[in-house]
């Protein structure tokens, strides 16, 4: 079912609904990171916009050859990692003066984000075990960010308690290892099409040999 054309139909569908709500939500969670001055929010708002880009991505893909997805899967894989660069920058600029955010904002503005990204999630839940990297790729993100929300509240509660910016600074850090394991998974998934591309492509080659 993996390049059936309702497969296609449906994941097309899926990606633009995602990143429609994904669009939505960035500007919120953006003003609030530069308001609170958290490197938590900010990298997850940076995310938000990221997922827009990927999500628009699979759908204008998913029509292409097997080699060219496998192509944009990898490049994806690129993708997810943005966030985690620009989590990185503000850790370190952190680190010189880690004022603490207010919590209640933190927690309040993490959990609308993670209404959206659940919801995200659930649209993208039947693509979760495709064998495309496109519909790996949009399913890991969003899985990906509920997590992110998740850990943010908590860190809220953590910030409340302790009134220090410590707790939002290794958070940073957290979110940069769980992209660049998702890119990791994506890149690997994105391979196996490339080498599958190749396979298919020796195999024509072979066919067109007169015997």
């Amino acid at each position: 079912m993996d390049g059936s054309p309702e497969l296609k139909r449906k994941l097309r569908s899926a990606v633009l609904w995602v990143a429609g709500l994904n669009l939505a939500y960035f500007g919120v969670e953006f003003t609030m990171a530069l308001k609170l001055g958290s490197v938590s929010l900010l990298a997850d708002s940076i995310d938000l916009f990221e997922d827009v880009a990927i999500n628009i991505l699979i759908f204008l893909a998913l029509g292409w050859s097997l080699r060219a997805r496998a192509v944009t899967g990898k490049v994806l894989a690129y993708l997810i990692c943005i966030p985690a660069l620009f989590a990185a920058g503000e850790a370190i600029r952190k680190v010189i003066n880690p004022d603490a955010p207010d919590p209640l904002l933190l927690a309040l503005t993490a959990g609308g984000a993670g209404v959206i990204n659940l919801v995200c999630a659930l649209i993208l839940v039947p693509f979760r075990k495709s064998r495309s990297s496109m519909a790996r790729v949009a399913y890991l993100s969003a899985r990906n960010d509920v997590i992110v929300n998740i850990l943010i509240i908590l860190i809220g509660f953590i910030t409340a308690l302790t009134r220090s910016g410590w707790p939002d600074i290794i958070l940073g850090v957290i979110i940069i290892a769980i992209n660049i394991f998702a890119a990791k998974e994506v890149w690997d998934v994105a391979h196996a099409e490339h080498l599958e591309a190749r396979s298919l492509g020796r195999e024509l080659e072979e066919d067109e040999l007169p015997n």
